[in-house]
């Protein structure tokens, strides 16, 4: 998932967290701040999990209070996933 996708997304389900639009969520601004509690900081994390492919902590939204932080996070995370897929695959060649 592209970065500039993964921003949005990451917007887009904090906002349906909270129950406010996309618009108002600054990826600047600790998640706390908006009041992100831990259930939904839990449900961020299945959420990655499940969408982005990534076995994250579950105190992903902590450790990375904001949109930015976390995709930043991920974006790192997804390319050491690919580096080591890479190397990993030329493993097995003589």
């Amino acid at each position: 998932m592209p970065n500039r996708d993964l921003h949005r997304w990451l917007t887009e389900r904090v906002a349906t967290y909270l129950q406010r639009p996309p618009a108002e969520i600054d990826p600047t601004v600790k998640l706390r701040a908006y009041g992100l509690d831990s259930v939904h900081a839990l449900s961020l994390c299945v959420d990655v999990e499940e969408i982005v492919g990534l076995l994250v902590e579950p105190t992903l939204a902590w450790d990375h209070p904001t949109i930015d932080a976390i995709a930043a996070h991920l974006t790192e995370l997804l390319s050491q996933d690919r580096t080591a897929g890479a190397v990993g695959s030329g493993a097995d060649e003589p």
